[in-house]
Formats: structure tokens, C-alpha cells, sequence
């Protein structure tokens, strides 16, 4: 049975990339999303010459969302109630969102190891109140480095959190989590953790920053399996 596509909202930005590559190395159908449907397709043009066995296309945002029953979201928090707005009239109930936003005060030329306050609680929750009614909100991939990710060289060993208020929810996230190598997913419990875990993601900029590495996260004392649940 043949893979389901995996369309990224804001494919063609650092984090969108980087998850794509990978999906595509493991054999996953990518689907690339922009606002412009030409730079989406100079992007799948790129990715495909570095995956070439790779099913790979890259379409304007709202035509990508309909290519697969859970859409990834990889865009910058200035952008995510645009973007969302522009979905409304596309996403449909029964479909998964996977947010990746964090709502870092670079949105609004501050530094990136801030983070701005979010009416809703968290980007994540922002979210879930703005998709159609029957789309359900997964928060997840906001600690993993979008250049560790675009490196297919580097290896990654390394925890992604996931928010969300179903479990079985969670698990479909889970397993395209672990379908890249070197990654676990973790339950971190429902959607309003999210408002803890975007905040890791301006403490890891600092610390690499600090550092000069690309420091990710890892939960210690679970047990090998089922770890998610």
C-alpha cells in the first residue's frame, strides 16, 4: 500500500525543507506548499535532484493541503494566521494539522530568544481555534534544528514533543516522527502543552547560540517501548 503524501505547509522555508528531505529519504510522498506556486516548484525541482527516487511536487499552499489527510505546517509565526485564513475554504474535517509554530519575538523584529505571549495560550492552540470545525491540531517538531534536518549527513538523535488531545492522534504523528532516523516522539500531554514546549525552542537558540552547536532535546527514564503513548 502505497505511502499518503505528506503536503507542507511552508515547504519551501529552512524547517519545511529539512522535514522533507527526510520524509522523502524514507520513502514518503512530499508535497511542497508556498505561497507562490512557482517558488514551491523550484523547490521540489531541488529536493528531487537530491532524492531522485523521491515522489515530490511542490504546489501553491491551498491545492497542497488537499493532497494528503495530515498537513504539516512550517511557517514563521507572523505568518500562521495568514496562512490559516487562507485554508479555511481547503482543509476539511477529518484532516490533521501538525503545527510546528512558535511564536518567537522575531516576528516582530525581536530577538529569537524571546517569545511573544499568545492570546490563545499558545501558537498550537491558536491554531485550533482557527482551522474548520472537525480539524484537529498536533503540536510538534519545535525543538529539532532545521539544519540538522537539511544535512542529510548529520546524524540526529534527539526527542519531538507532541501536544494534542487524542492519542490516537498523537500516533499517527508519532510514526511519521520515527520514520525519520534518529528521531523518538513523546507524549507531552494535551494541546495546551504547548504553550511549555514553544517555549524550548527560543531556550535551545540561546544555549546554541551560547555554545555554537545545534543542541536538541532528549527526555530521559522512558521505557523503550511504547514511549509515545
Amino acid at each position: 500500500m502505497a505511502e499518503a503524501a505528506i503536503p507542507i505547509i511552508g515547504g519551501t522555508g529552512a524547517l519545511g525543507y529539512g522535514l522533507a528531505l527526510r520524509w522523502a529519504l524514507a520513502g514518503y510522498p512530499v508535497v511542497l506548499g508556498s505561497r507562490d506556486a512557482k517558488r514551491a516548484a523550484e523547490a521540489a525541482t531541488k529536493l528531487s535532484e537530491a532524492v531522485p527516487e523521491a515522489e515530490i511536487e511542490g504546489m501553491a499552499n491551498a491545492e497542497a493541503a488537499k493532497q494528503g489527510p495530515l498537513v504539516v505546517m512550517s511557517v514563521p509565526f507572523r505568518a500562521q494566521s495568514e496562512n490559516l485564513n487562507n485554508l479555511r475554504d481547503t482543509l476539511e474535517p477529518g484532516q490533521l494539522l501538525v503545527d510546528c509554530t512558535v511564536p518567537l519575538a522575531a516576528a516582530v523584529s525581536g530577538k529569537a530568544t524571546r517569545s511573544l505571549g499568545v492570546w490563545q495560550g499558545s501558537a498550537a492552540q491558536q491554531a485550533q481555534e482557527m482551522v474548520p470545525e472537525g480539524v484537529t491540531v498536533v503540536a510538534a517538531f519545535h525543538t529539532v534544528g532545521a539544519p540538522d534536518l537539511a544535512d542529510r549527513n548529520t546524524v540526529l538523535d534527539e526527542d519531538v514533543l507532541l501536544c494534542g488531545e487524542r492519542k490516537a492522534d498523537k500516533a499517527r504523528v508519532a510514526e511519521l516522527v520515527e520514520a525519520i532516523p534518529g528521531l523518538r516522539a513523546v507524549n507531552a500531554g494535551p494541546l495546551e502543552m504547548a504553550r511549555i514546549v514553544e517555549q524550548l525552542t527560543p531556550l535551545l537558540i540561546s544555549i546554541n547560540v551560547r555554545y555554537k552547536v545545534h543542541a536538541g532535546m532528549r527526555i530521559t527514564g522512558l521505557p523503550d517501548s511504547a514511549h509515545w503513548e
